[in-house]
């Protein structure tokens, strides 16, 4: 079995602002956001790239309910979801990145300046925004 900093994050081995968790996929806050309220949606069940992901159905389903609470909880005007295979891919194991967005935030091309939150209570209000927005979907 792989293991990586995601699998410890399912595994409840290392901390994470999670959002929603259910037998398909963990959705948790990125430590490292776009914008506040940035969420990575991963399959439960270890996979590196889409390709190896045996049910890609349940789990995007998933990732399209997180795209519309993140939208709703964060006020955002719309999302941005993206997803890299090997290239680009920071942990290897399949991500799904789901990024509030909104006219002129100042996101352009494929330069993508990263934040942090300013505290723990910063980050799980965000998450707690989300995850009701998700509860109320």
């Amino acid at each position: 079995m792989s293991t990586d900093l995601f699998c410890e994050i399912v595994a409840g081995e290392r901390p994470a602002f999670v959002v929603h968790a259910d037998e398909v996929a963990v959705s948790f806050l990125d430590s490292r956001p776009l914008f506040k309220g940035h969420v990575l949606v991963v399959p439960r069940r270890h996979a590196e790239t889409l390709a190896d992901l045996p049910d890609v159905g349940p789990f995007f389903e998933r990732v399209q309910a997180m795209a519309g609470a993140v939208e709703r909880g964060m006020a955002a005007a719309g999302t941005f979801v993206a997803m890299n295979n090997r290239v680009s891919q920071s942990v290897p194991h399949l991500h799904v990145h789901v990024v509030p967005r909104n006219r002129k935030d100042g996101l352009r091309g494929f330069f993508w300046p990263r934040t942090r939150y300013a505290s723990d209570e910063e980050a799980r209000a965000c998450a707690a925004a989300i995850a009701g927005a998700l509860a109320g979907a």
